[in-house]
């Protein structure tokens, strides 16, 4: 009976472990500034890191998220970015901002998912409707109206959505649990992806006729492309 009750909780050990390591793993030294360079790095997390006697101010600094972003596509918002890619400094310490524009009378950033990253949304200007949907097979959606110095938590992997309700541009920060959190937009996946799902596949799984996926796979490959 002992020996069952080790086993059980070796395992739930094992798995709680598992779980914990599923974020960005905790940054082993002080910082690791990302080198796209190899020359003397060291792999770590995804970028190599530059000997540290080399690092400067920059590497943990961009300016410029003070400068609204262009809302004239489609949709009608812009998301600039500030994560490993724009600030190395960001590399192992797993957290990463974007600032999100909206165009007036519904400028959307459309549903989409963070796979490796919760995010947490504050507005600063106009009025959000924001909202997430949980996973199968619940499927339930949990959305909120925002107005400024209003927060939304988006859980890590949850499909999520901000709309611009008001009359006025509309401005939101957000921060994200990983320095490269990466997005899905869904839409852009599913009917734009290189190469096309097949028709057939996306005709039955959204109940659509097939010359209505295919016209919406050309408008999608031509917007990615």
């Amino acid at each position: 009976m002992k020996g069952v009750q080790f086993l059980v909780a070796f395992v739930l050990l094992a798995l709680a472990s598992k779980l914990v390591s599923a974020s960005d793993p905790s940054p082993l030294q002080d910082f690791c500034v990302a080198i796209n360079d190899t020359k003397d790095g060291v792999f770590v997390n995804g970028k190599f890191c530059k000997d540290p006697k080399l690092a400067t101010a920059e590497d943990f600094f961009l300016p410029g998220l003070n400068i609204p972003g262009n809302t004239s596509n489609q949709v009608g918002s812009m998301v600039t970015p500030a994560n490993v890619q724009q600030i190395p400094g960001l590399n192992t310490l797993g957290i990463s901002l974007v600032r999100i524009d909206y165009a007036p009378y519904g400028g959307l950033n459309p549903p989409h998912t963070h796979p490796r990253a919760t995010e947490i949304l504050v507005v600063v200007e106009g009025t959000l409707s924001v909202g997430f949907v949980t996973s199968n097979t619940d499927n339930r959606l949990f959305t909120k109206v925002l107005y400024p110095g209003d927060v939304f938590v988006f859980p890590e992997g949850m499909i999520h959505f901000q709309f611009n309700i008001g009359s006025t541009n509309a401005v939101a920060f957000a921060a994200l649990s990983s320095q490269n959190p990466g997005v899905i937009t869904i839409a852009n996946a599913v009917f734009g992806s290189e190469p096309a799902i097949n028709p057939d596949v996306l005709a039955k799984a959204f109940q659509l006729d097939q010359n209505i996926v295919k016209q919406l796979q050309s408008r999608f490959w031509w917007d990615n492309n």
